[in-house]
């Protein structure tokens, strides 16, 4: 599929607000603040996964960025919703090799997609870890309860911590990565995160190879 534009998509989380009896979509403005430092036009999906590969059709993004918040419902989360959403996202990328990344939940749900099973981990909220692997990343921030210390094809391993939890993912044949870390919550964006962003969703699978 010919990319006319430098538009990301990017998901965004589900707030349950009970007092309104509503759903909400929505997402750190950092996001977007941080695609837009990237070089790339920010676009938030609602989630409608009935609509979602309608809309991507429409917006004919040069990628997708699949983001933090709610765990998967698999492993109780309570925004089956956004499951949804992401994986006809994720079908409509892979079929047209179309360069997908996600952070922290973005991740796991790239790891669940390909046949992956989670595990809670310990010591991975609120904190930073040091990383060793392919990326030029030393030390990057953490949020997250799940994890995988284990990935099978046709994913593997780009980053890991000293315990053994991976930081960083890629797919062995698409242009699908994910990273654990929040890159919009350094401040300032780290130097790192906006060359791996932005050579990722020009070039694919290639930036990191």
């Amino acid at each position: 599929m010919k990319r006319q534009n430098n538009i990301i998509l990017y998901t965004q989380r589900v707030e349950i607000i009970t007092a309104y009896h509503e759903r909400r979509d929505c997402a750190d403005q950092r996001i977007a603040r941080f695609l837009q430092a990237c070089g790339f036009i920010p676009v938030p999906v609602n989630n409608l996964p009935e609509f979602a590969e309608e809309f991507a059709g429409c917006v004919r993004p040069a990628g997708i960025l699949l983001t933090g918040g709610n765990d998967l419902a698999a492993y109780g989360g309570n925004a089956p919703e956004r499951d949804a959403t992401e994986r006809v996202l994720l079908d409509y990328a892979v079929q047209r090799d179309l360069p997908v990344l996600g952070f922290c939940r973005g991740m796991q749900m790239i790891a669940d997609y390909f046949g992956n099973t989670l595990q809670p981990v310990k010591n991975h909220v609120a904190c930073r870890h040091k990383i060793t692997g392919d990326l030029p990343h030393k030390s990057v921030n953490s949020y997250h309860n799940w994890g995988v210390s284990t990935i099978e094809d046709p994913l593997y391993a780009l980053e890991r911590t000293e315990d053994g939890i991976i930081e960083a993912i890629c797919h062995r044949e698409r242009s699908v990565m994910g990273i654990m870390w929040h890159p919009e919550r350094e401040d300032p964006f780290a130097e790192e995160d906006i060359w791996l962003f932005s050579e990722f969703f020009k070039s694919g699978k290639d930036a990191v190879d």
